[in-house]
């Protein structure tokens, strides 16, 4: 009698177990203005972002606004089809890729060599003019941008054909020449946004361990020994990073840029595929072979990114999933 006393006390001093849902319900109620949080960020990413996805149906349909979407017939691959036997549209897509090789070799690295260099200057007040000197065109509109470089690159009045004709050289018409238009985009490219991205290498740069620098100092390293030994090393996570993005981006080498300096003369080396899916998806209503391409355009992105993914962390790098 005594031991079944005791064991029927024990059992009722034992806290009693939840179920799983339960056990959920009480920590989310507990958590509940963190949840409450991310009601908006949830629901911006549902209509924006996951909801729309369903409008790629389009891609494999004839689709009719009058019909809409559930109306429309069915009609396979065939915009994909007519999409690769399109001269217009495989010219734009290596237009693309040619001036996604040339952002990746040259507009990538740009940032990271000029905070590198900004990481070197000693005189703080010199170097914080050069940083607001680099950072002010990233707040400038690709419209006025544009703007600003065709009356600085005007055959007829323009700062630079005026200095050209004063050293005896003949005028360069840049705007109408298709084998000038791709350097143009690339190099525009690089002075507007060049000094607003290295302000995450920058941030990067101050989290190293200073010691580690002195240390190096103390065993004879010089300047670009420590740029090259530390700086750099310390660096790689964030370059692996915004490189494998870089590359989830590859195909959208930037719609705004190219089509504000883009005109009928240089559309052989100009037209890329989102100026291709605007001409022919809005000024031609074409939808169902503009969503064909959009998609296009993003599952190569994704299987980039996934592919590059693997390959850094294969090399010991951290990936992004």
């Amino acid at each position: 009698m005594a031991t079944s006393a005791v064991s029927d006390n024990l059992k009722r001093k034992q806290p009693r177990t939840r179920g799983y849902w339960s056990d959920l319900a009480v920590r989310v109620w507990n958590q509940r203005l963190l949840y409450l949080m991310l009601l908006l960020p949830f629901a911006y990413f549902f209509l924006f972002r996951f909801y729309p996805m369903a409008g790629n149906v389009i891609a494999f349909k004839k689709f009719h606004l009058a019909k809409g979407l559930m109306g429309s017939p069915w009609v396979g691959f065939d915009h994909f089809r007519a999409l690769f036997s399109d001269s217009m549209f495989m010219r734009a897509l290596w237009n693309t890729v040619d001036i996604a090789l040339l952002r990746l070799l040259i507009t990538f690295p740009a940032p990271i060599l000029l905070a590198l260099f900004l990481n070197e200057v000693n005189h703080m007040v010199y170097k914080r003019f050069v940083q607001t000197v680099v950072y002010v065109p990233h707040f400038l509109s690709w419209v006025i941008y544009a703007a600003i470089l065709y009356i600085v690159l005007s055959p007829a009045n323009g700062l630079i054909n005026a200095v050209l004709a004063q050293m005896g050289f003949e005028k360069i018409a840049f705007f109408q020449k298709p084998e000038l238009f791709q350097p143009l985009v690339i190099l525009s490219a690089v002075l507007k946004e060049t000094g607003w991205a290295a302000i995450i290498y920058l941030a990067t740069i101050s989290t190293i361990d200073p010691t580690l620098y002195e240390a190096a100092v103390m065993d004879g390293a010089n300047r670009w020994k420590l740029m090259r030994h530390i700086t750099l090393p310390g660096l790689s996570l964030t370059i692996a990073t915004l490189l494998l993005l870089q590359i989830g981006y590859f195909l959208n080498v930037g719609f705004e840029q190219i089509f504000v300096m883009q005109n009928s003369i240089v559309l052989t080396t100009g037209d890329i595929i989102e100026t291709y899916m605007y001409r022919v998806g809005i000024q031609r209503a074409r939808f169902d072979i503009t969503t064909a391409a959009g998609l296009f355009n993003g599952v190569v992105g994704l299987v980039m990114v996934v592919g590059a993914d693997r390959i850094a962390k294969r090399m010991g790098l951290p990936g992004i999933f």
